[in-house]
């Protein structure tokens, strides 16, 4: 058994039942938050084990600010799940935040600031003009930390960096199916119906292509 963490007030053990039982027959504790998991990886464990201690120290902090008993409750219930998640439920959440960071980390995304230095918007109101294609079609976004972000692959240099058409075109296909964040992993992953290149790098050369391997996207999903 090892704590992870022990801050003023509030500490994590973790072990085996057995374990825990032994240390918490010392503990002079008032309450007792207890997760149990059966079946689950041990790096799996050490990384929610982390999580879940960082989460519940700050907050507990906060509340004896507060001094508020009621909230810490309601923490301990929000914090807590109905019962344990899944090894299936665990790896697909460990898949999409590998998608995710592998999507932040390439450098392809442009905040509307950045848009508006490079397209010589206004920049007083940076947003403005990236918000209003976003909402006509015109460009896809994701959205991470509150901040919008737009894919540099989607705009046209030769046309005062604009939006390409052609974008527009699969978002259309795309409606109802693929959200930001969908678009972003089938733009950046290797497609075959391009002969294993990217959408992305294929979208300002070979338009007409893209929007077909879109449209043949939505045909194999209607079909599955």
């Amino acid at each position: 058994m090892s704590v992870v963490a022990d801050h003023p007030g509030v500490s994590t053990l973790v072990g085996t039942p057995k374990e825990i039982q032994a240390r918490l027959g010392r503990s002079q504790a008032d309450r007792v938050l207890v997760l149990a998991f059966d079946h689950i990886k041990p790096n799996v464990f050490a990384a929610l084990a982390e999580n879940f201690t960082n989460v519940a120290s700050s907050m507990f902090e906060v509340l004896l600010e507060r001094q508020d008993r009621e909230s810490l409750e309601r923490l301990a219930e929000v914090l807590v799940p109905r019962s344990p998640p899944s090894p299936r439920l665990l790896k697909e959440a460990s898949m999409l935040v590998q998608a995710r960071k592998a999507v932040l980390e390439s450098g392809d995304w442009l905040t509307a600031a950045h848009i508006a230095q490079l397209a010589g918007l206004s920049t007083r109101n940076p947003s403005a003009q990236p918000n209003k294609w976003k909402k006509q079609g015109q460009i896809f976004a994701i959205s991470h930390g509150g901040i919008d972000y737009f894919p540099g692959y989607g705009l046209d240099a030769d046309a005062g960096f604009r939006p390409l058409k052609s974008l527009a075109k699969v978002i259309e296909v795309f409606a109802g199916h693929k959200d930001g964040w969908g678009m972003a992993y089938w733009f950046r992953s290797e497609n075959g119906f391009l002969g294993g290149k990217r959408p992305q790098d294929q979208l300002a050369s070979a338009p007409q292509r893209v929007i077909a391997a879109a449209e043949d996207e939505i045909q194999e999903v209607a079909h599955a």
